[in-house]
């Protein structure tokens, strides 16, 4: 066992809804196992279009307790492959709508964050992805020429005009909109009030052990202290997909991790762009990333993910301690005021990760009634809260106009992320990370 991820985040705990433990038997007419984005998402959506109808969540904690709530805040358009992978992959035309439709996300999560009225420390902004070295520039140049065929407003950055928006020796960028910077769990936690102002039930410390097709109508869950029916039930369990033997494919469960600063000192902020909120991603993937706070603080992540599977708690523990320190190490190479800026917060947090880099959106095999999402490869922030909406859609009959993308499928490849053959994808992912560190 390698337990729950480790740390605390730099996010302030935020109130939520009534979430008794589940006891007895319990139905509704849709049930939503996981509170995080994506299952919050589908729950609020369905309640929106069909008031009256009977809907419970079911989270293994409380919301926000997993990525949802664990992450970094940065909110930018990316879904599935790099845009000159996803062009030889399936083609211009495909390639355009998903780029597109990862920009509507965006658009979609600012517009829910107007909607709530949450103070989540929204900065709308600009992200940059960047970089310093030769790996980097090349991947850059295969997505600006990819991006600039497509029609696709992604202008290219000179270093000029990167030191523009941000002080440090970057060679060249991608320039992203619309892109913002918020606290995730803020925006979680807000999204499951709103949910339980529209008479949402939510049942806390209650983890699904077994998915069972049931007697009559719908699935029946196994809970540790009883049974919830319900006529619909939504899976948004990301990577547990694997504990709880669903068949969808692998989404391997990857640990990430991030630190957190103090305010820093005034012309550090603001040479790090810190009143426009740019966020600054790497284009080496896995490679460092960094965003700003509104107290001035800065957090960075990336550099390192581990597949936490089959390690040891002492083990997994001293990786996650070289994880934060060599991230540490890159956050004072930035600038050189924070050569000495205290680290107040480290944190990890756990993503579900595909073979092909595609989320899986869709009805679970040999379910009726079954949904399941998960696999946003680490790009959740937006594509969360739009395949929550996607789902209940589509559990109301009203499927989205146009040829589905290519995420809203059943199943991912199939990885071995079991046996012998685990510990060689945990050694190239460990490899990845090695090298994004050192081109950085």
């Amino acid at each position: 066992m390698t337990g729950p991820p480790a740390g605390t985040p730099c996010w302030d705990p935020a109130e939520l809804p009534t979430q008794p433990q589940l006891h007895g038997v319990v139905t509704a007419d849709v049930a939503v196992v996981g509170a995080g984005l994506a299952g919050l998402s589908c729950a609020y959506h369905l309640a929106e279009r069909a008031p009256g109808l009977d809907i419970a969540v079911v989270d293994a904690e409380h919301p926000a307790a997993g990525a949802s709530g664990r992450g970094t805040g940065l909110l930018g358009p990316r879904a599935g492959p790099a845009v000159d992978r996803a062009v030889r992959r399936f083609g211009p035309q495909t390639a355009r709508r998903m780029h597109r439709a990862s920009e509507r996300a965006v658009r979609d999560v600012l517009a829910l964050c107007a909607r709530l009225d949450v103070p989540c420390g929204l900065r709308p902004g600009e992200q940059l992805v960047a970089t310093r070295s030769s790996a980097g520039l090349a991947a850059l140049a295969r997505q600006a020429r990819a991006c600039r065929e497509l029609g696709l407003d992604v202008p290219v950055l000179t270093p000029a005009g990167i030191r523009d928006r941000v002080g440090v020796p970057y060679r060249a960028a991608l320039l992203h909109r619309p892109a913002a910077t918020l606290d995730p769990a803020a925006l979680t936690c807000a999204l499951a009030r709103a949910c339980a102002d529209k008479g949402v039930r939510f049942y806390g410390r209650s983890p699904l052990l077994a998915l069972r097709p049931g007697d009559l109508v719908g699935p029946e869950l196994v809970l540790p202290h009883g049974r919830l029916y319900a006529g619909q039930a939504v899976l948004a369990v990301n990577s547990a997909a694997q504990a709880l033997d669903l068949p969808v494919g692998t989404v391997l469960p990857l640990e990430v991790y991030a630190v957190a600063t103090e305010p820093l000192s005034a012309p550090a902020y603001e040479a790090l762009g810190g009143r426009a909120g740019h966020s600054v991603v790497d284009a080496v993937p896995m490679a460092p990333y960094f965003r700003l706070l509104p107290d001035r603080g800065l957090v960075a992540g990336g550099g390192t993910a581990t597949v936490p599977a089959g390690i040891g708690a002492p083990r997994l523990q001293a990786v996650r301690e070289r994880a934060w320190a060599w991230l540490e190490r890159w956050l004072r190479s930035l600038h050189p005021d924070l050569a000495r800026v205290r680290v107040t917060h480290r944190w990890s947090g756990r993503i579900g990760m595909t073979g092909d880099d595609l989320p899986v959106v869709g009805p679970v095999p040999g379910y009726d009634d079954v949904w399941y999402i998960g696999g946003c490869c680490g790009h959740g922030l937006a594509l969360s809260v739009a395949h929550g909406a996607h789902v209940a859609a589509a559990l109301l009959g009203e499927p989205e106009p146009g040829e589905p993308m290519p995420w809203h499928r059943s199943r991912a490849p199939r990885l071995p992320a079991r046996g012998p053959a685990g510990h060689l994808l945990r050694a190239y992912v460990d490899a990845l990370g090695r090298t994004a560190r050192h081109t950085c």
